[in-house]
């Protein structure tokens, strides 16, 4: 079956899914509030922080490690979900650290390590943090043209039950970072496959290595929302003029954009870290 092929399939079953929400389709027409947690009845806030942290390596010292610059961010925001992405565990370039823990550690977060490679004496993946207990986590393996010698990437999820009750899907990933785009769109037709199957609002964010109006982001943008339409760039962090990282939501009536913004936070990664707070 070609990638052209797998796309299609992919692309109608989320049509489908996303058919049987029949409230969600018009995202400036609110369906009614009813007690399956419309956003319209519900006022909580969720604070949900995405961040490419480079394995904490400041590029403005190509040899240092600084994960405190990073934890500062982080707390800086107060978020109650983080997405990470390029996270070094016990790596020989960045020191016998799990960088996920340490930073978790030091927030007082809980914390999931998806590893997508060994890598360096150690691994190398994302990372998700939570103010909140994190159960059936999960590493979803992505898939990768053989011929490409793209890079292995997952996506990895936890559930997570919020103060309220509520629980959801949030997940963690960074697609191919190859010129070409097959890799990336093979990639985003997985995860809408994933999301397809998943009964809980799920909230992902990321790292996509894609700006809006490409393959990549249409075809998630065709399941999932973004918290930003139009969406500031996040790379790179001097003059940034490309916006790649993202957070969105299904379904779309379960959430509210009650904020967005791009952190001007300059020195510690080589991209900028991302912050949306949502209604639910």
């Amino acid at each position: 079956m070609t990638i052209k092929n797998v796309l299609f399939t992919i692309m109608a079953g989320a049509t489908i899914w996303v058919a049987s929400c029949s409230n969600t389709s018009k995202a400036n027409d609110p369906a009614p509030a009813t007690d399956t947690g419309d956003v319209t009845a519900n006022q909580h806030t969720l604070r949900v922080m995405s961040y490419n942290v480079h394995h904490c390596n400041p590029p403005s010292r190509p040899d240092f490690i600084d994960i405190d610059a990073i934890v500062k961010t982080i707390k800086d925001q107060n978020p109650d979900l983080v997405a990470l992405q390029e996270i070094d565990v016990h790596t020989q370039r960045s020191g016998p650290y799990n960088q996920a823990e340490e930073i978790a550690k030091k927030l007082n977060m809980h914390y999931f390590f998806g590893k997508a490679i060994d890598y360096d004496g150690g691994a190398y993946g994302v990372a998700i943090l939570s103010k909140y207990p994190l159960a059936d986590t999960v590493v979803n393996k992505l898939p990768t043209m053989a011929e490409t010698n793209g890079e292995p990437r997952v996506l990895a999820t936890a559930r997570v039950t919020l103060p309220d009750g509520t629980s959801i899907r949030f997940g963690s990933t960074h697609l191919d970072a190859q010129r070409a785009s097959v890799n990336r769109e093979m990639q985003a037709a997985k995860i809408l496959e994933i999301a397809s199957a998943e009964k809980l609002p799920f909230v992902i964010a990321g790292d996509f290595n894609a700006t809006p109006g490409t393959e990549t982001i249409t075809l998630l943008d065709s399941h999932f929302k973004r918290s930003c339409e139009p969406c500031s760039p996040t790379i790179p962090v001097n003059n940034p003029t490309k916006a790649i990282d993202f957070i969105s939501y299904a379904p779309a009536n379960r959430f509210r954009v009650d904020q967005q913004q791009v952190i001007a936070e300059r020195y510690a990664s080589d991209h900028l870290p991302i912050v949306a707070v949502l209604k639910y």
